[in-house]
Protein backbone atom coordinates (compact mmCIF):
# COMPACT_ATOMS: atom_id res chain seq x y z
CA UNK A 1 0.00 0.00 0.00
CA UNK A 2 1.63 3.50 -1.18
CA UNK A 3 1.64 5.90 1.42
CA UNK A 4 3.33 8.39 -0.87
CA UNK A 5 0.53 10.30 -2.18
CA UNK A 6 1.18 11.68 -5.98
CA UNK A 7 -0.82 14.94 -6.80
CA UNK A 8 -3.83 14.37 -10.00
CA UNK A 9 -4.13 17.05 -12.08
CA UNK A 10 -7.49 16.64 -13.46
CA UNK A 11 -7.09 19.48 -15.72
CA UNK A 12 -4.31 17.97 -17.50
CA UNK A 13 -5.28 16.83 -20.61
CA UNK A 14 -4.53 13.17 -21.39
CA UNK A 15 -5.68 9.81 -22.67
CA UNK A 16 -9.12 9.99 -21.88
CA UNK A 17 -9.26 5.67 -22.14
CA UNK A 18 -6.98 6.39 -18.84
CA UNK A 19 -9.05 5.86 -15.43
CA UNK A 20 -6.66 7.69 -12.81
CA UNK A 21 -8.50 6.27 -9.23
CA UNK A 22 -7.81 6.82 -5.30
CA UNK A 23 -8.50 5.12 -2.61
CA UNK A 24 -9.03 6.65 0.57
CA UNK A 25 -8.18 4.52 3.73
CA UNK A 26 -7.76 4.62 7.48
CA UNK A 27 -4.54 2.60 8.02
CA UNK A 28 -4.21 -1.50 7.04
CA UNK A 29 -8.21 -2.14 8.11
CA UNK A 30 -9.69 -5.60 7.18
CA UNK A 31 -12.11 -3.63 5.11
CA UNK A 32 -9.91 -1.42 3.54
CA UNK A 33 -7.90 -4.22 2.35
CA UNK A 34 -11.08 -5.95 1.25
CA UNK A 35 -11.49 -2.85 -0.64
CA UNK A 36 -7.90 -2.74 -2.14
CA UNK A 37 -8.24 -6.05 -3.36
CA UNK A 38 -11.38 -6.11 -4.49
CA UNK A 39 -10.49 -2.89 -6.63
CA UNK A 40 -7.08 -4.49 -8.04
CA UNK A 41 -9.60 -7.11 -9.00
CA UNK A 42 -11.77 -4.92 -10.90
CA UNK A 43 -9.22 -2.85 -12.34
CA UNK A 44 -7.09 -6.15 -13.53
CA UNK A 45 -10.74 -7.96 -15.39
CA UNK A 46 -12.12 -4.53 -17.00
CA UNK A 47 -9.23 -1.52 -17.14
CA UNK A 48 -5.68 -3.82 -17.76
CA UNK A 49 -3.32 -1.69 -18.78
CA UNK A 50 -5.48 1.85 -18.80
CA UNK A 51 -5.34 2.63 -14.95
CA UNK A 52 -3.49 3.71 -11.75
CA UNK A 53 -4.43 3.33 -8.40
CA UNK A 54 -3.39 5.76 -5.84
CA UNK A 55 -3.90 5.04 -2.29
CA UNK A 56 -4.06 7.52 0.22
CA UNK A 57 -3.71 6.39 4.07
CA UNK A 58 -6.02 9.33 5.86
CA UNK A 59 -4.24 8.33 9.42
CA UNK A 60 -0.99 9.34 7.51
CA UNK A 61 -2.04 12.36 5.51
CA UNK A 62 -5.60 13.31 6.68
CA UNK A 63 -5.07 16.61 5.21
CA UNK A 64 -5.70 14.61 1.82
CA UNK A 65 -9.75 14.47 2.65
CA UNK A 66 -10.54 17.71 2.73
CA UNK A 67 -9.41 18.01 -1.63
CA UNK A 68 -11.79 15.25 -2.63
CA UNK A 69 -14.54 16.15 0.03
CA UNK A 70 -13.65 12.68 1.63
CA UNK A 71 -16.68 11.92 4.81
CA UNK A 72 -16.43 7.67 5.04
CA UNK A 73 -13.79 5.60 4.38
CA UNK A 74 -13.17 3.35 2.25
CA UNK A 75 -13.92 5.61 -0.69
CA UNK A 76 -12.68 5.54 -4.05
CA UNK A 77 -12.68 8.43 -6.19
CA UNK A 78 -12.17 8.54 -10.14
CA UNK A 79 -10.59 11.65 -11.35
CA UNK A 80 -9.86 10.56 -14.79
CA UNK A 81 -11.95 10.30 -17.36
CA UNK A 82 -13.86 13.04 -15.98
CA UNK A 83 -16.41 13.95 -14.17
CA UNK A 84 -15.37 13.22 -11.14
CA UNK A 85 -16.94 9.91 -9.33
CA UNK A 86 -17.20 9.00 -5.84
CA UNK A 87 -18.07 5.22 -4.31
CA UNK A 88 -18.15 4.55 -0.66
CA UNK A 89 -17.44 0.84 0.87
CA UNK A 90 -15.84 -1.74 0.42
CA UNK A 91 -16.27 -2.38 -3.49
CA UNK A 92 -17.60 -5.83 -3.37
CA UNK A 93 -20.78 -5.10 -5.43
CA UNK A 94 -18.46 -5.39 -8.63
CA UNK A 95 -21.60 -4.05 -10.86
CA UNK A 96 -22.40 -1.12 -8.88
CA UNK A 97 -18.68 -0.21 -8.74
CA UNK A 98 -18.70 -0.95 -13.26
CA UNK A 99 -21.84 1.72 -12.96
CA UNK A 100 -20.03 4.02 -10.78
CA UNK A 101 -17.15 4.33 -12.41
CA UNK A 102 -19.15 4.41 -16.09
CA UNK A 103 -17.17 1.08 -17.24
CA UNK A 104 -20.36 -0.33 -17.78
CA UNK A 105 -24.46 1.52 -18.32
CA UNK A 106 -26.57 1.32 -16.22
CA UNK A 107 -29.61 -0.88 -16.91
CA UNK A 108 -32.93 0.50 -17.49
CA UNK A 109 -36.29 -0.96 -16.52
CA UNK A 110 -38.69 -1.98 -19.42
Amino acid sequence: MSNDPQAIDPEQPGDTGHYALRLYVAGQTPKSMIALNNLKKICETYLAGIYSIEVIDLREHPQLAAGDQILALPTLVRHLPTPLVKIIGDLSNTEKVLVGLDIRPRQTLA
